[in-house]
């Protein structure tokens, strides 16, 4: 052989391995999301005095669709408090994309929404949560009412999300939170807040189908006008 030019690592029966470099371990994203559940039930249920009053009557498992009234940026963590079970929550984009929350949303798995009202990405998400068996979190007024104890319209959107799905819905109503201020200024401010939870609605069990949406959100909308005028704690 002339000089070991040439000379391959196969042809002295040595096979080459390529070692990657080891990646940097990372949380699992259900331990993310307990993690971050357990500092937010500390910052809301102690900072912001959030209690519940009577049960929170959300199912041990299997998927659900949470609907609440909606008078602050900070209503998703709130109720999110008082549960056991990481909660999905709908969100408008332009919050979800803001540099200092697209970390925490993205912790939650939260769905990003358009206000345009045609996001079918959005949809498909929410049927994915549902059909995964977890809980769906939905704002069907669709924006934040700034001047509570007003609700706003149900939009239409809910119930056929419900409908569709099948899942059951748990109507909460929540009161105590500054209507108006921004995520940063609702997180330092503290509040004093309460929230009640009704019991679960079936829409198919109630008689509506995929032509009366309009009139299931209508009848979503008054199960949590009925938490309104019902006393909660603290009151």
């Amino acid at each position: 052989m002339g000089g070991g030019a040439g000379v391959t690592p196969g042809d002295l029966g040595v096979t080459l391995i390529r070692v990657q470099p080891r990646a940097k371990p990372s949380l699992a994203p259900h331990l993310r999301i307990r993690l971050l559940q357990s500092v937010n039930r500390v910052l809301a249920r102690v900072y912001h005095d959030v209690q519940v009053s009577g049960a929170t009557r959300l199912p041990r498992t299997g998927a659900a669709i949470v609907i609440s009234n909606h008078i602050s940026s900070l209503d998703p963590l709130l109720i999110q408090s008082v549960v056991d079970r990481p909660i999905a929550w709908m969100v408008a984009r332009e919050y979800y994309e803001a540099p200092a929350l697209k970390w925490l949303f993205e912790g939650i798995q939260a769905i990003p929404v358009s206000r345009d009202g045609r996001d079918s990405s959005a949809l498909r998400a929410a049927f994915r949560t549902l059909e995964a068996g977890r809980v769906l979190g939905i704002f069907p007024e669709g924006r934040i009412q700034l001047r509570p104890p007003a609700i706003l319209p149900f939009q239409s959107g809910v119930a056929m999300i419900a409908v569709r799905s099948g899942a059951p819905v748990i109507p909460v109503y929540q009161t105590g939170t500054t209507a108006g201020l921004s995520m940063v200024r609702a997180v330092l401010l503290p509040q004093f807040v309460r929230v009640r939870f009704g019991s679960p609605i079936d829409l198919k069990a109630q008689g509506f189908g995929g032509r009366d949406l309009t009139e299931a959100a209508q009848f979503l909308q008054s199960a949590v006008h009925q938490l309104q005028r019902q006393p909660t704690a603290g009151q």
